[in-house]
């Protein structure tokens, strides 16, 4: 099965290659897809699968029905695009001004329809259903795939049984392209954001003594807050916190009455990580309390940690070594990137995977621009992965 899964995969890499380009000319922020969303659900409609849209607003599933008995799967790409404004010269640039595919959803979108066709071509040998989701929103939170999920996408249907296994991929820019990255356990961060406001009290910068200077206390509460993960976090979890913002209204010779801090805190350990909000909250309010300023705190939950099945990941380090090879299959580094398919994983069994595309630019710039190559490898392992998956528990 494996030579005549490559071998379809070599004759829709044109196709894919086609509708990538297509769908990164027209890029859709979150919560807007809508015309990828009717471009994506065309496609699936036209391979004769049963398609449902309109989930979580531009959420799209289609249902594949093998025909060998067998278990459902789940398969996933997110769609939403970012806004960046493009600078990579390419002939099929975005047309949409300062909205770009600059995380690669393209390629997810793209290699999710080649896996699809590759598989209807196949059908017949397929064993028991493959929901094919495109998720809106995964770009900003809370993201699309907690809503999908309330709205069922993992229930049992009149398309069969709950899915018993969900599979998705990433695109990697420091991969070369094709290769595959592979990691059991924890896999990528969560990924709250936090927030503070230093209340003081203002006056002239010639009379710092007459008030309460919030910058000052603001620069003690960065500074105090990287013993956070080095003093507090366990040595053995992963973790990070970064003061990205620092905003106070003053002038050279005026101390402001506020200032606000803006960050992210990341975990690779969900029990450290709600720990660390209440020893944020603490460590923030008593050096703000030392120098006799006031601080409000928000912490903004964010993804959880992605958490990939030993069992399933085991399947697709196994998978991928007889679909690319062994020096093709690498094991993957914990990836600080947030990822909302850490909900799907929450509930279900399942393994998110990277796929390497060699850009010398990474994700979430203007200049990424990802070797096209990788998509080959992209729809047919998916494919793949989904029929190896579907005939080891054709008997469950």
């Amino acid at each position: 099965m494996i030579d005549a899964i490559k071998s379809a995969a070599d004759d829709v890499y044109p196709e894919v290659v086609a509708l990538r380009r297509e769908l990164h000319q027209h890029p859709e922020l979150s919560g807007e897809e809508h015309e990828t969303a009717r471009r994506v659900a065309e496609w699936l409609d036209d391979l004769g699968l049963d398609v449902r849209t309109g989930i979580h607003g531009t959420g799209v599933v289609g249902t594949l029905r093998g025909g060998q008995p067998g278990p459902t799967l789940l398969l996933r790409a997110d769609m939403d695009a970012l806004p960046i404004h493009e600078e990579t010269g390419l002939d099929f640039a975005s047309e949409q001004d300062g909205v770009m595919h600059a995380c690669g959803h393209d390629l997810h979108m793209s290699s999710l329809l080649g896996t699809a066709t590759i598989l209807a071509r196949h059908r017949e040998k397929v064993h028991g259903q493959v929901r094919i989701c495109f998720q809106p929103h995964e770009e900003r939170i809370p993201g699309g795939a907690k809503f999908m999920i309330e709205e069922g996408v993992l229930d049992a249907a009149d398309d069969g049984p709950a899915p018993t296994a969900a599979f998705g991929q990433h695109v990697k820019p420091d991969l070369p392209p094709g290769t595959l990255g592979v990691r059991p356990g924890a896999f990528m961060a969560s990924t709250d954001e936090v927030y503070v406001t230093v209340e003081g009290e203002g006056g002239h910068a010639a009379t710092p003594h007459d008030g309460v200077d919030p910058v000052y206390v603001a620069s003690e509460i960065v500074g105090a807050l990287q013993s956070l993960v080095s003093r507090r976090c366990p040595p053995d979890v992963p973790s990070v916190l970064t003061i990205g913002r620092l905003v106070a209204d003053g002038a050279t010779n005026v101390i402001p009455d506020r200032a606000r801090l803006e960050g992210t805190f990341r975990a690779m350990d969900e029990t450290w990580r709600f720990r660390a909000h209440a020893l944020f909250r603490q460590l923030v309010h008593r050096t703000a309390e030392a120098h006799g300023a006031t601080a409000e705190v928000e912490v903004r939950e964010g993804y959880p940690v992605l958490h990939n099945d030993g069992a399933t990941t085991t399947l697709v380090q196994k998978a991928a070594r007889e679909y690319v090879g062994p020096d093709r299959t690498v094991d993957a580094d914990q990836w600080f990137a947030g990822e909302d398919f850490a909900y799907v994983l929450q509930e279900c069994p399942g393994t998110f995977y990277q796929l390497g595309v060699g850009s010398e630019h990474g994700l979430h710039t203007s200049q990424f621009d990802p070797d096209e190559e990788a998509l080959r490898t992209g729809a047919g392992f998916m494919a793949y992965l989904a029929w190896r998956y579907g005939h080891e528990h054709a008997s469950s």
